[in-house]
């Protein structure tokens, strides 16, 4: 896919969205956010990307469908936070992520990226925070339900530590690659580029490797 795509984003006001906005919006891309709040329009326009107020966890399948007519790719960055308890890790950590799995599906979008979280395929060890412990589940079983669509070209992207500092560009992408920081949203923009991850389950952490090169490697293992 080259830049001029249009690229529909849930969880629009997040960070890892904002700076994805930022560097689709940068190119010449069309990018739609969808955010819960009016009053977070504001910081998504600064990105160059149009704020569309659509709240995941009331909205119906054809709501959100009609947000992504015309797009050529999708991607769920949406999250419950910082904060929030248990429930609603599950109504937005995974079942908003598979109504808007459904969405993309009837909107015939078939490039879909997901926001994960590394440990999401197993049960949370013992001991683990209950909040946190419901997070890595509902994570989980949002991407058993996407893993299992044929109608989407998915790929799931879980990064190691999130912070607020400015990526460096190098990273390490892989299958499995240990914990670690990240540059989330260049390998995103990456990845929607690269349609040879579809399919693909992929952990992210600051490494050695430039993005570009990273994903070229994984497509030609």
């Amino acid at each position: 896919m080259l830049a001029g795509m249009r690229t529909v984003i849930a969880g629009g006001h997040g960070q890892i969205a904002l700076r994805l906005e930022r560097l689709l919006a940068g190119r010449g891309d069309q990018v739609v956010a969808l955010i819960r709040r009016p009053e977070q329009a504001g910081e998504v326009r600064a990105t160059g990307a149009e704020p569309v107020v659509c709240d995941l966890e009331s909205a119906s399948v054809e709501d959100v469908a009609r947000h992504l007519a015309n797009a050529d790719a999708a991607v769920f960055a949406a999250g419950a936070g910082p904060g929030s308890g248990s429930e609603r890790k599950d109504s937005v950590d995974r079942a908003a992520a598979v109504l808007f799995a459904d969405a993309t599906e009837s909107a015939g979008v078939r490039r879909f990226l997901v926001i994960s979280a590394m440990g999401a395929d197993r049960e949370p060890p013992e001991g683990t925070d209950p909040v946190f412990a419901a997070y890595l589940r509902a994570k989980g079983a949002a991407d058993a339900d996407v893993r299992s669509r044929t109608g989407l070209e998915w790929t799931i992207l879980r990064p190691g530590r999130l912070t607020d500092d400015a990526g460096t560009g190098q990273v390490a992408l892989s299958e499995s690659t240990g914990r670690g920081d990240d540059d989330v949203a260049a390998v995103l923009v990456a990845l929607l580029a690269e349609p040879g991850t579809a399919g693909r389950t992929l952990e992210l952490v600051n490494g050695d490797t430039r993005v570009a090169d990273a994903i070229k490697a994984l497509v030609e293992r």
